[in-house]
């Protein structure tokens, strides 16, 4: 092939890894408009009527649309889904915009399927973008796998575990307040 017809090739690769993104905003809207109701009562039930869904399908992809924008945000210049270039982008005073520090090699790995970001849409944008990180580099600087980046989070939140003051045989009152799990286990 020649140069311009991998370039090409790589950048429509680009455009359908990045569809399923795109598919989570258009699905945010429709929800969040409400652009189903002449049709269905429920957003649930228009997207198994209409895509085939399952319940939780469309809440994965808006989810994951998030998380992506989220990675977009923190390394916009260089991504791999914008068309390659040799050339930096410089800034009008000559040095490299500020991202640099968070992306150095000017190049971002983003993720490609759902799968991929579902073990992180619960964390913050910033710890999104370091366990994204993290995850790429024990990827070998290649998309990580789902379970590759849901190791990254386990090993984090086993990090950063509260540890438990009490022991065996104390005597602790539970107050149920603002924990769910906890609701119908208030006392002693």
């Amino acid at each position: 092939m020649t140069e311009d017809e991998q370039r090409d090739r790589l950048h429509l690769e680009r455009k359908v890894e990045k569809a399923v993104f795109e598919a989570g905003k258009a699905l945010m809207e429709l929800r969040d408009r409400r652009l189903y109701r002449s049709t269905h009562s429920t957003f649930e039930e228009y997207c198994k009527d209409r895509f085939g869904f399952q319940r939780r399908h469309p809440y994965r992809l808006i989810e994951a649309s998030a998380v992506f924008d989220n990675l977009m945000k923190m390394c916009p210049n260089g991504t791999q889904t914008e068309t390659e270039s040799s050339d930096a982008k410089m800034c009008p005073n000559g040095t490299q915009t500020e991202n640099e520090e968070m992306c150095p090699n000017r190049s971002q790995i983003l993720p490609t399927s759902e799968r991929q970001v579902r073990p992180i849409t619960k964390l913050e944008p910033q710890q999104q973008w370091e366990v994204w990180q993290t995850a790429v580099e024990e990827a070998g600087g290649k998309v990580p796998s789902a379970r590759v980046v849901g190791d990254v989070v386990q090993r984090i939140m086993e990090r950063t575990k509260a540890p438990n003051p009490y022991h065996i045989g104390e005597v602790c009152q539970i107050l149920a307040k603002d924990n769910s799990e906890l609701r119908g286990k208030g006392g002693c």
